[in-house]
């Protein structure tokens, strides 16, 4: 019976969050099978990993090459309502000469746009395990 619950557990996990079985299992182990602390502890690392930022088309390059330089993002995409005008994947190899020509393109796409969305996509932390006073 207990497997069957767990299963149930991992099925309401995936069925609220879109994670996998293997995400669903990890979260409910690091918190005793608690399934309300393991949805929050979801929910944070979810709330951590996107985030969307609303810039003006002349504020878009210095933007997002800020961004660029930050050590924790994985994806930049940018949108202008629900259209996405480009996205730029980031990886630590990347940066220099690959980089280059999408923000020379993005320069002309910031001059057409008055406002637009850019959305970060950041490296995801492992869910962390709970702590159990001894």
């Amino acid at each position: 019976m207990a497997e069957i619950d767990l299963l149930e557990k991992i099925d309401l996990l995936r069925e609220r969050m879109d994670i996998s079985y293997e995400a669903a299992k990890e979260a409910l182990d690091a918190h005793n099978g608690d399934v309300v602390e393991a949805l929050i502890a979801i929910e944070h690392s979810e709330k951590s990993r996107h985030e969307q930022l609303y810039v003006r088309g002349n504020e878009l390059v210095d933007k997002v090459k800020e961004l660029l330089h930050k050590a924790n993002v994985s994806k930049i995409r940018i949108k202008q309502g629900s259209r996405v005008l480009m996205d730029i994947p980031v990886s630590a190899g990347i940066i220099g000469a690959v980089v280059a020509p999408e923000l020379a393109i993005l320069g002309t796409v910031a001059a057409l746009v008055a406002k637009c969305t850019v959305e970060v996509e950041h490296v995801q932390a492992p869910v962390a395990p709970a702590t159990v006073a001894h």
